[in-house]
């Protein structure tokens, strides 16, 4: 991991678990001296949250943060939830042996991670394990929405993983997944996958809660 995405995620990290409010304008030399870096790295990174919308670079003020609130976020989810059930079942129907071999591995890579209790090592493994399923969609656009809207929902993603038990219920969604695709059935990976990634229900409330105690400043 290069020092970019270092800094980057724990940035991002910061900012999900509220240690910045909302509308704070995040200071490059301040990080810089924070993180005891250089300012180029910082602005590289503030850019790569800027892409995923989590601060927005504005004229003359620098990078702001930005909450999407609770609406927002609940669309991009159910989009994501869709784009992940036509990779799925298009996956299913697809897929060469190579790609069932990425995926078993990937999803492998998870299995370690949760036996570990790495919720950090799992992030990536389970990162990994959906773009394998992305690429043996064999749909190029495809790939690149979800790809896209992946990053764009990485932050809390991540967050989700620190609620109690969702790594082993993440892990145990992703075997239904890997048997499903490996069997052919699309309709079976479409249903498993829309399911994983969905937040509706108490899932959306956990995530609402989490992010609820985060402060707001005036812009």
């Amino acid at each position: 991991m290069d020092l970019v995405q270092k800094l980057r995620e724990k940035i991002e990290n910061d900012i999900i678990m509220h240690q910045y409010p909302s509308g704070k304008k995040l200071d490059e030399t301040q990080l810089a001296q924070h993180f005891g870096v250089s300012r180029t790295p910082v602005r590289e990174a503030l850019m790569q949250l800027s892409a995923i919308g989590l601060v927005e670079l504005r004229p003359n003020r620098g990078a702001v943060i930005i909450d999407p609130g609770p609406h927002r976020l609940f669309e991009m989810f159910e989009v994501m939830g869709e784009l992940e059930a036509m990779a799925g079942e298009l996956a299913a129907r697809r897929h060469t042996d190579q790609d069932i071999e990425n995926i078993k591995t990937a999803h492998q890579r998870c299995i370690v991670s949760a036996e570990n209790n790495d919720a950090d090592a799992y992030y990536y493994d389970n990162e990994v394990f959906h773009h394998a399923i992305y690429n043996a969609s064999h749909n190029s656009f495809l790939i690149e929405q979800c790809m896209a809207l992946h990053q764009r929902l990485q932050p809390y993603r991540r967050l989700q993983l620190r609620f109690r038990n969702r790594i082993h219920s993440s892990l145990k969604e992703h075997a239904e997944i890997v048997e499903a695709i490996i069997s052919g059935d699309g309709e079976a990976a479409r249903q498993y996958l829309r399911m994983h990634i969905s937040v509706q229900g108490e899932r959306f409330g956990d995530l609402m809660a989490s992010l609820a105690t985060r402060p707001t400043v005036e812009s």
